[in-house]
């Protein structure tokens, strides 16, 4: 999604204003065009231009005229904004003093007021991120404006940036943090040089301290220019033109670099290549790859012969819901999984879907051995039938035995499956875990409710498991960055995590999760971590 970036000001006589906006206006869809009717898109954009001013003018109804001043307002309602266009997705971004679409108004004008208000950090300015599902979260960073005339000798602004997705927020925190201070220690610097000048011509702190003072006469004493507008405080006759381009700019590279990088990475990019994560693999595959694997019923080319798990969804099936739940609660977890019996074709399918739970980067599988392997080479462990498993092992909390065994004859297990799986085998899952599995993690009940739900196709489930599994990667990274790479403490992390949705039901099996898989960050992604914060922190010094 594309966010929305706004300038706010608390003026001294109307409170908390939006001053400037910036927005992204997607390209309709193509449809073929009817018989006696214009084509809505050529006529939108030839009415864009007017449709500004009307726009500004149907958004401030509710404010009347006299509540506008020289210092909360940006663009004059005849003005017809500014407008550029991505020739390569054809996304127009449009800029006026409100926004143009009326749903985003309220939006915009609770962020600007909150930003302003009762969302601050200490000492009023730097950066502070809040918001809700409903309204939208904003990443807020208030700043100060030297003005010779201003009561303290300075005004107080914000740049607030609007999105409903938080995670597409807090991803894109540093490049935000990095850039937004660039435009605000430019204003910072040129309006002091204003006041500096302002100050040798005719020093204000002299004048009103040899004045008698009135605080209801206090606007009116500075000749009238108690509300000035932030051009006449730079100096900077293109102000307005120069943030709209910022701001479209933010957006653009905000949505392709962090949506896409971040959000959208493949996921061998950011997860292959840990440590240990392919030394015992046979063969390496992609999130596509891996998805096709455990989502489509049947696969493509040649297979041995005799029964396989073909998806998720089939694994439950056989296993029961119960059996199937404590087995990926120890996927998730990081436990060692241990299938032991004589058919390795069916041991291999089984961990070909449950692998699919955990990005590539946490997989360490040793698809079938004589001889039992210690849980830190391998997650994943095929044992033939006579392998015994040692006694430390089997004591473990952190593993989980599976016995394949050959069902007798008579078996009541009904044939629910194609290959009459439960007609040939029984499968006995053993672990001395104590703790309850029933309650977490979050990205597990989610799973359980999408592959209980009959009414979902294949290719639907298959969807909604990628977006969950990303959604939980997604988090890693953001956790990750915080606690790792900026250091910071226990206290900021138990935040982050709530702002993740990790807290509440679940949560120590959500943060254990979320540990575990960060254990699967390659060192190339980590390294281009910490190599993009220190390059921000020397051009912030600079």
């Amino acid at each position: 999604m594309n966010a929305l970036v706004a300038l706010c000001h608390f003026c001294e006589l109307h409170g908390p204003r939006t001053l400037f906006c910036t927005e992204a206006l997607h390209p309709p869809s193509p449809s073929p065009p009817q018989p006696g009717l214009s084509v809505p898109g050529e006529r939108d954009r030839e009415g864009d231009r007017e449709g500004e001013g009307l726009t500004m003018r149907a958004n401030s109804s509710a404010t009347q005229r006299a509540d506008m001043c020289e210092g909360c307002r940006s663009l004059p309602a005849s003005h017809p904004g500014f407008v550029s266009t991505d020739s390569e997705t054809g996304i127009r971004f449009l800029s006026h003093q409100h926004p143009r679409q009326p749903q985003l108004f309220s939006v915009v004008r609770q962020a600007c007021v909150r930003s302003l208000s009762c969302e601050v950090c200490p000492g009023r300015e730097g950066p502070i991120f809040f918001g809700d599902e409903q309204h939208g979260f904003v990443f807020s960073h208030t700043f100060f404006i030297k003005d010779s005339l201003a009561r303290g000798f300075q005004r107080w602004y914000s740049i607030v940036i609007v999105a409903m997705d938080r995670i597409y927020l807090i991803n894109s925190w540093p490049f935000l943090l990095r850039h937004l201070r660039l435009i605000i220690q430019g204003l910072q610097n040129t309006a002091l040089k204003v006041f500096d000048s302002e100050q040798c011509v005719c020093p204000q702190r002299a004048m009103r301290m040899n004045s008698v003072f009135s605080p209801a006469v206090f606007p009116h004493q500075r000749s009238g220019n108690a509300a000035r507008s932030l051009p006449s405080l730079t100096q900077h006759p293109n102000l307005w033109a120069s943030l709209h381009s910022s701001f479209s700019w933010y957006i653009t590279v905000v949505a392709n670099t962090s949506k896409f990088n971040l959000f959208q990475e493949e996921e061998m990019s950011a997860w292959e290549g840990a440590e240990g994560s392919s030394s015992l693999s046979q063969h390496k595959q992609t999130d596509g790859e891996t998805g096709r694997d455990f989502l489509c019923e049947g696969g493509k080319g040649e297979e041995s012969p005799g029964p396989k798990f073909k998806s998720l969804r089939h694994l439950r099936q056989v296993l029961g819901a119960v059996e199937f739940r404590q087995l990926a609660w120890h996927v998730l977890m990081g436990n060692q999984v241990i299938w032991r019996g004589a058919d390795p074709s069916l041991i291999q399918s089984a961990f070909t879907v449950l692998k699919a739970l955990l990005p590539v980067g946490c997989v360490r599988s040793v698809p079938y051995s004589h001889q039992y392997e210690e849980a830190y080479r391998c997650n994943f462990l095929g044992l033939s039938p006579d392998v015994s498993i040692p006694a430390h092992v089997s004591s473990s909390e952190f593993s989980v035995l599976v016995d394949v065994v050959n069902a007798e004859r008579g078996s009541l297990y009904p044939a629910v499956c194609d290959d009459d799986i439960l007609s040939l085998y029984q499968f006995n899952i053993s672990s001395a875990n104590t703790q309850p599995t029933d309650r977490g993690p979050t990205l597990l009940n989610k799973i359980e409710v999408a592959l209980s739900n009959e009414n979902l196709s294949i290719d639907v489930v298959s969807h909604c498991l990628l977006c969950l599994k990303e959604e939980w990667m997604n988090k890693v990274k953001v956790l990750f960055k915080f606690s790792k790479v900026d250091g910071r403490g226990r206290e900021d992390t138990q935040k982050v995590l709530g702002l993740l949705g990790a807290t509440g039901p679940g949560e120590e099996d959500n943060v254990r999760l979320l540990k575990f898989w960060m254990t699967g960050l390659s060192k190339t992604y980590k390294s281009h971590l910490m190599t993009a914060v220190r390059g921000g922190e020397r051009m912030l010094s600079q």
